[in-house]
């Protein structure tokens, strides 16, 4: 079972990280999908893409047609969120699809009060 983590770091944090998996850190081990804010998180993990890739946890190659299906949305609309998706690196174009290439999903962040 693989699954990915998604995540809000900073990018010290992302740097950090970066070179401990160079040292062969054993804690940075795994699948991740980072981002510098919430604010990405959110723009890029809207409901409608996030419920885009709960529909294709652990599916394999899919076509866009067979997710506007299985999330009862219109295809053009699908098309355009998987493009997007597809853009900031969280699903794969396969060879007859697409791809979300996990099992699971983990959110591992922390939302503090605003300075």
């Amino acid at each position: 079972m693989t699954t990915v983590t998604i995540r809000v770091a900073s990018l010290d944090e992302l740097k950090q990280n970066t070179l401990a998996a160079l040292r062969g850190d054993e804690s940075t081990r795994g699948h991740f999908l980072s981002f510098i804010s919430w604010e990405l998180l959110h723009d890029t993990l809207s409901p409608n893409r996030m419920a885009i890739i709960h529909a294709m946890t652990g599916i394999g190659e899919v076509s866009i047609r067979e997710v506007a299906r299985r999330v009862n949305r219109d295809v053009r609309a699908v098309h355009s969120d998987v493009k997007k998706l597809i853009n900031q690196g969280v699903i794969e174009k396969g060879e007859q699809g697409i791809l979300f290439p996990y099992d699971a999903i983990h959110f591992d962040f922390t939302l503090r009060k605003v300075a």
